[in-house]
């Protein structure tokens, strides 16, 4: 079997595994995968997750993982990504600049490169922080001023 199959079988099976059961922690998608056959580390699942696209949320209170085509009920709204993890939103000529907590940045930025918004040209995730490119310094203006109301501020 190539590696690309196994890669592939265990993303699905990864996939799954978020659909039936919202797993909450890497450690617990580990040993999870472990009993279905698979041996694999925290930082493989840590690449397969960004690479299926699948975000931690809150759920009733709890954080579990989720993925984007779980629609309104999986809570995967950028309304809702937002007004949960976004702490500031400013402007930098042509950037968007978005304050997250530690760790969240990529949450937004999935959610943005998924939502395919005309205005974005590309983005640029750090731990607690997004870049959000635009076409220009006005298309960026326009669109901070559209992120500070899904969030909820006012700026």
């Amino acid at each position: 079997m190539q590696m690309n199959d196994v890669k592939e079988r265990r993303q699905r099976a990864i996939a799954d595994l978020i659909r039936s059961g919202a797993p909450s922690s890497q450690d617990e998608l580990v040993e999870r995968l472990s009993k279905q056959g698979f041996m694999v580390t925290q930082a493989t699942i840590s690449r397969d997750l960004e690479q299926i696209g699948a975000v931690k949320v809150r759920r009733d209170g709890q954080l579990s993982y989720a993925l984007p085509d779980e629609g309104r009920e999986g809570t995967w709204r950028l309304g809702m990504l937002m007004r949960e993890f976004v702490r500031s939103i400013d402007t930098a000529a042509n950037l968007v600049v978005i304050k997250t907590p530690p760790g969240s940045a990529h949450l937004i930025g999935v959610a943005l490169d998924q939502a395919q918004l005309s205005e974005i040209v590309g983005t640029i995730c750090g731990d607690d922080t997004l870049f959000v490119a635009c076409p220009s310094a006005e298309v960026a203006s326009e669109l901070a001023t559209k992120f500070r109301s899904e969030s909820g501020q006012l700026q």
